[in-house]
């Protein structure tokens, strides 16, 4: 009877610690070796404090706020008219190097000064030829009409190659003897302090709204001013025109492809997070990664827009005071 009593006894406390109150048979579990990061079967990730300290993992709190609708364009630097300049041969001939030598890129010239002279070919016969033939017209200028005398001398002139502008050597196409053709582009000069960005905008109402623009350089932003819009269309996109400002235009080259921010006067209303919190799940979705406790991530798919570059604007799937991974979310996204 007494070990009757004794197994009914330990059955009842063993059905006690399975059942208690409270229990929920369908909590998940952490999974085996749960001191390393993981993901969890819904799609959140288990990761440890060590871990986060070694990856550097930051998490911001956000908040809900009102900005200026803002749209990326592609737009590329080109070169100030007013500041720079090619220079091309009027006529065919050989080049050769002015005073200084040729320059070469990356050189500084001055407006006026002699980069190079180009030798023109003298048709019918050689070039000594023709100068031997205005020695012996110099030789009897008292007989031979002053318009013969400077058409010869025209043809066997040097004509001078003259920096149109101050700046810098953008390019040079040629080398010492090199024969070149009339109008071919031999420098091009530029003035690195003035340097316009050209961007193509594909909505005609949307170059009248815009308000403020920038350039994205890294993780700095290039202030540019508009300076208006063409009224022709060029591949279906109307060009809009900025200058540059800024020590950071210094740093600028022509030809070279940027991302042009531009904000409009429309005002919209959502919760502004660095641009590279935004991650890619599995599904090509944008996501990020809201922290939802101290060891645990939760990966929430959003609709966001651009802010100004280095930010962008969530307008769905995400509220304001929600904490959320802005450094090393790459990391994060990556463990399986």
């Amino acid at each position: 009877m007494n070990r009757l009593l004794m197994t009914l006894l330990l059955c009842t406390f063993g059905m006690t610690a399975l059942a208690h109150e409270g229990h929920d048979d369908a909590a998940p579990a952490l999974p085996a070796g749960s001191n390393a990061p993981q993901r969890l079967p819904d799609g959140s990730v288990f990761l440890p404090k060590p871990a986060q300290r070694q990856m550097d993992l930051r998490t911001v709190q956000t908040a809900a706020q009102e900005a200026m609708r803002a749209l990326e364009l592609n737009g590329r630097v080109t070169m100030d008219p007013n500041a720079g300049g090619k220079v091309q041969a009027i006529i065919a001939g050989r080049v050769t190097p002015g005073p200084g030598g040729l320059p070469v890129a990356g050189q500084r010239v001055k407006r006026g000064e002699v980069l190079a002279y180009v030798t023109p070919a003298v048709g019918g016969g050689s070039r000594s030829l023709a100068v031997s033939r205005l020695n012996r017209l110099k030789e009897l200028s008292d007989t031979v009409p002053k318009k013969t005398l400077e058409e010869a001398e025209a043809a066997v002139a040097n004509e001078q190659m003259v920096a149109p502008v101050s700046g810098v050597i953008s390019a040079a196409h040629v080398v010492a003897g090199q024969v070149v053709d009339a109008r071919e582009t031999l420098f091009e000069v530029v003035d690195p302090a003035r340097l316009q960005v050209e961007a193509l905008v594909y909505d005609v109402a949307l170059a009248a709204s815009i308000r403020s623009a920038h350039a994205v350089l890294g993780t700095e932003k290039l202030s540019l001013k508009l300076l208006g819009a063409a009224r022709a269309m060029r591949e279906q996109a109307l060009p809009v025109t900025f200058r540059a400002e800024g020590e950071l235009a210094q740093r600028l080259a022509v030809g070279q492809p940027l991302k042009v921010v531009v904000q409009t006067g429309q005002p919209v209303q959502g919760v502004p997070v660095p641009a590279a919190a935004v991650m890619k799940n599995t599904a090509n979705q944008s996501v990020v990664w809201v922290k939802t406790g101290a060891e645990s991530f939760s990966p929430r798919v959003i609709g966001f827009e651009p802010l100004d570059g280095a930010n962008v604007l969530v307008t769905s799937g995400l509220e304001g005071g929600e904490r959320i991974v802005t450094q090393a979310a790459a990391l994060l996204n990556q463990v399986r």
